[in-house]
């Protein structure tokens, strides 16, 4: 690991001419100079390629590239392929980052003489609301606190971007193409792989809460991923650390919670909305006997298994006042 090594950026851009070039800005004024920046224009039919060989014009640090439409995982590994970096970090094209997000990065996983590291993140959203990701504990940590507090959404989550990989990494990971939610079929393998994680207290990245992404908008089958790839993540992990079973348990009925908050408002659905409260109910002691699951986990469990409607309600009255919305 030297001080001068190559990071590549890797940026999938499908239709973000709104938010490319805030995305782009500051890419370009990073502290850490040693970057490159891969630009996977992914079948865009708006104007986000123009964007982006605009700026491949002014910095020689910047390739772009262009591909049919295969989805996000599909860009990320394409990507991958292209890069010559020793190191990777992934950043969303409607996101943007701090100026000093790499060198913070590449920092805490020198002084941590670390695998791989990790940074915080904030949420903002359209109202202007900003929430700022938090952890407290040690500044490196193994793989199964890693895993564990990932687990239980303890400070550290399953998103591929906010983090800083050894390139080598991913001739053993790749993203699923097609999926949805394709981060928590993925993160947790770097983690498996890693022996130290630095992990810095400080935000420097910046999510953009879109209420028009494909996560957040309508309810589709296709959402279903979440649950089908948060339980197989529960079986690899398992395998390795069986001590963490609680952990996962946990972790899938959130991904059982989650899939009923996109649901919520729709009509659709309702067998696959019935088993799933159901399993939430067959699972419920498990989870209000956990003594680390979250209060909202728990809050959550017992509306639904008393109310569907009412905990459908209450999620919505939640989700405007986290949003900042009256």
């Amino acid at each position: 690991m030297t001080s001068d090594a190559l990071v590549s950026i890797i940026v999938p851009v499908y239709n973000v001419e709104k938010y490319i070039q805030r995305c782009l800005d500051s890419l370009l004024v990073q502290t850490y100079k040693r970057i490159e920046i891969l630009l996977v224009n992914d079948g865009s039919t708006d104007h986000s390629l123009a964007i982006c060989e605009r700026n491949a014009e002014k910095d020689d640090r910047i390739r772009v590239y262009t591909k049919p439409n295969g989805g996000l995982s599909d860009a990320r590994n394409f990507g991958i392929l292209k890069s010559k970096g020793e190191w990777l970090s992934f950043v969303d094209s409607d996101d943007y980052v701090d100026s000093d997000y790499i060198e913070y990065l590449y920092s805490i996983l020198q002084n941590g003489h670390a695998s791989m590291a990790i940074c915080q993140h904030r949420v903002v959203f359209s109202s202007g609301k900003v929430h700022t990701n938090l952890y407290r504990g040690r500044s490196v940590i193994d793989a199964h606190t890693a895993l564990e507090r990932m687990l239980y959404h303890d400070g550290i989550d399953t998103s591929a971007w906010a983090k800083l990989y050894p390139k080598k990494y991913f001739d053993k990971v790749s993203f699923p193409k097609g999926k949805l939610f394709e981060d928590i079929a993925t993160t947790y393998k770097t983690f498996l792989l890693s022996d130290r994680i630095a992990v810095g207290e400080q935000a420097k990245y910046n999510y953009m809460f879109r209420t028009d992404s494909i996560v957040n908008n309508d309810f589709s089958p296709q959402k279903i991923d979440l649950i089908s790839m948060t339980e197989s993540m529960a079986t690899d992990v398992e395998s390795v650390y069986p001590d963490l079973k609680q952990a996962t348990l946990r972790r899938i009925i959130y991904a059982y919670i989650s899939t009923l908050n996109q649901m919520s408002g729709s009509r659709k659905h309702l067998e696959m909305r019935n088993e799933i409260i159901s399993k939430i109910r067959r699972y419920r002691k498990s989870i209000l006997s956990d003594r680390r699951a979250p209060f909202r986990d728990k809050a959550a469990v017992m509306l639904i298994s008393v109310n569907y409607l009412l905990y459908a309600k209450t999620w919505q009255l939640y989700l405007r006042l986290k949003k900042g919305e009256s």
